[in-house]
């Protein structure tokens, strides 16, 4: 199976398994899984979260999801249980294709990483 196959096969498991327990088997989009992955690294999973905790929460996801690529890496935790990351290299300059692509690999390979898919 070719590296474009796996990774396709990969990403409709995460999109099946995170559609099927939260939103009734309607799929989720990459935005809705990056802000699941950022809640889920917050360890706040039943809280509610205002406007601007979720840009927070999302990028949070995104910096984690970017931690095994050398973009960033953790820092530390705040008094209030949030994540911080710091930047270690430039995230490159990408086409939004390119972007969603990034982000699709790192998730798969967040959810093989957590033994939540194979």
């Amino acid at each position: 199976m070719s590296r474009d196959e796996t990774l396709k096969r990969r990403w409709e498991a995460v999109v099946q398994l995170l559609s099927d327990r939260f939103t009734d088997g309607e799929p989720l989009d990459l935005d809705g899984i990056i802000y699941l992955i950022g809640i889920q690294e917050l360890g706040k999973v039943h809280q509610k979260f205002q406007k601007d905790d979720k840009v927070n929460l999302m990028h949070i996801a995104i910096c984690r999801l970017l931690v095994p690529y050398g973009y960033y890496e953790f820092d530390y935790v705040d008094r209030d249980g949030w994540p911080h990351f710091k930047a270690k290299d430039a995230l490159p300059a990408l086409k939004a294709g390119e972007q969603t692509l990034l982000m699709k690999e790192a998730i798969v390979g967040y959810f093989l990483e957590n033994g939540l898919i194979t």
